[in-house]
């Protein structure tokens, strides 16, 4: 079988990966043995620390009565200080109850020192011969020692003395020992056992060792084999959810398009709507102004009129004539379309200032309002259309204008239907809502970089609902109520007029309303550096 080049490479790859992971373990193995070589000789050897082990444990844990050594020291310093703390002067060596506990301490001692062969777990059987043993206590207990003494004379090459044995903070035992030898061969060949199981666990060990870590690199290798085809997966999934991304992108942008055209398709319906508008208000106002141009020339015509009536008679023919010029440059402003506007350097408080003077007279005696002004002292010069800004100013203002009418005809219906006053207070209730005056005010100031012009009335207000939708277009509220001087319908174009207007000089319109309390209509523009 002939097997390709790059099979060849990477199995080579992966052989070399295996090696590299067993060298590891490899060399852990040695250093563990090292190890072991130098430690097992010398815990095969200790022989005296095995004897003395032996003797302190023997020492703790022997139990010729109940207790163990340690805790009958321990209930006898216990008793030491109850009769100490009962009579401080008292004389101890002359207490039977203590005297008791020391003599079963004598006792115990006695039988520690001629003890039969002991047997502990996992131990050899020790033959130790005892010399002496002695309970000594600390100088600032004033207790004489107990001990037992064999009268045995003392091997000096076999003698031990364990001091250090303490069995209480306060106590300490020494013992005096010899400990027999002869069976150091059973120990020897106990020993060479010992380091034959070592042996033995070490080879299992290592087998286990090794085989675990094969096993390990193995599972490695695997488990990234695993990984690389879960991350290709990933990469194949994550192309997948980038083009269907895509794809519903480009939906968004041709939805966001759809809306584009569609919002240029109102407002190109909001052009034609005005325009509409305008040619039939236009074409109203020329049919009414014939009749009274005509009698107009007939009045001026005839004879025996007099001087002061021939004045007032031109008076009247000029005012018309204004209403027409005034008439003309409404249509020219609304006709022409309001994103291209014609700039120039305005003030805008000139501009609302030819306002007043245009409608404070007709606002005072014929829609009961009162206008007011509040300007800025300096000129607030921007950038912009006269006759566009003209027309938004005063579709606020016609707009404030509704709302004070709606609001005096909200107080006379509120009067009307009070079942709760007299008649005569329901009559008061209708003169004092026919005499509310509405208010409007303009005001105009500069804030930073911007100038701020403000159209506030104490109208009947909007709901919240009806303040985010006013400036939609064609969305109304007058539409099939009476409102001012016979109009009955409303087409919803003012104010989207206002919003177009705004939005190609650079600013925006922000609107504050409640029911019943009034509406604040502001516009902020970017001001004209000199």
């Amino acid at each position: 079988m002939i097997v390709s080049q790059p099979r060849m490479s990477t199995k080579r790859s992966r052989i070399w990966r295996y090696l590299r992971g067993l060298a590891a373990p490899a060399l852990l193995w040695g250093l563990f043995v090292a190890v072991l070589v130098q430690l097992l000789p010398s815990w095969l050897r200790g022989d005296e620390a095995y004897d003395e082990k032996a003797i302190r444990e023997w020492i703790e844990e022997a139990r010729i009565f109940r207790e163990s050594l340690p805790e009958m020291v321990r209930e006898y310093l216990q008793a030491v200080d109850q009769a100490r703390s009962n009579d401080p002067g008292k004389d101890l060596t002359k207490d039977p109850t203590l005297q008791l506990k020391v003599d079963h301490i004598a006792e115990h001692l006695l039988a520690l020192g001629n003890p039969p062969t002991k047997m502990y777990p996992g131990q050899l059987p020790l033959f130790p011969i005892i010399y002496r043993l002695e309970v000594a206590f600390e100088p600032s207990e004033r207790l004489p020692p107990i001990y037992w003494d064999s009268g045995v004379p003392r091997n000096p090459s076999q003698y031990r003395e364990l001091l250090d044995q303490r069995l209480d903070p306060r106590a300490i035992v020494s013992v005096q020992y010899q400990v027999h030898a002869y069976n150091k061969r059973q120990r020897q060949e106990q020993a060479a056992r010992e380091r034959l199981r070592w042996v033995t666990l070490l080879a299992i060990a290592g087998t286990v060792l090794a085989i675990a870590w094969m096993n390990l690199v193995q599972r490695r290798e695997r488990e990234r084999d695993r990984q690389r085809v879960q991350a290709q997966h990933q990469l194949d999934q994550a192309q997948h959810l980038q083009e269907e991304a895509e794809r519903k992108l480009l939906g968004q942008r041709l939805a966001t398009q759809a809306a584009e055209q569609q919002a240029l398709e109102l407002k190109s319906q909001l052009y034609a709507s005005i325009g509409i508008m305008a040619g039939s208000y236009a074409h109203n106002i020329k049919n009414l102004l014939v009749r009274p141009n005509d009698l107009l020339r007939r009045c001026l015509e005839a004879n025996g009129v007099s001087p002061e009536q021939e004045n007032m008679l031109h008076e009247v023919r000029q005012t018309l004539g204004t209403v027409t010029e005034r008439l003309q440059q409404i249509l020219r402003t609304v006709r022409r379309d309001p994103s291209r506007p014609e700039r120039t350097r305005i003030d805008l408080n000139n501009l609302i200032r030819d306002l007043d003077h245009t409608w404070r007279e007709l606002a005072r005696e014929k829609w009961k309002l009162i206008l007011t002004l509040d300007l800025a002292p300096e000129p607030l010069h921007i950038e912009g259309d006269w006759s566009h800004l003209q027309q938004a100013v005063e579709n606020l203002l016609f707009n404030a204008r509704d709302a004070t009418y709606e609001m005096r005809g909200y107080l006379r219906d509120s009067a009307r239907q009070n079942t709760a006053l007299s008649s005569e207070e329901r009559r008061q209730a209708l003169i004092a809502a026919a005499s509310w005056k509405g208010e409007v005010s303009l005001r105009s100031w500069r804030e930073g970089n911007q100038v701020v012009i403000e159209v506030r009335d104490n109208g009947i207000g909007m709901t919240e609902d009806v303040r985010r939708r006013c400036t939609e277009t064609h969305f109304t509220t007058k539409r099939d109520n009476a409102l001012y001087q016979g109009q009955n319908t409303g087409m919803g174009l003012g104010l989207s007029f206002v919003v177009v207007i705004l939005q190609n000089h650079g600013a925006a319109l922000e609107i504050e309303s409640e029911p019943h309390r009034g509406t604040l209509f502001r516009a902020r523009f970017p001001a004209q550096t000199v």
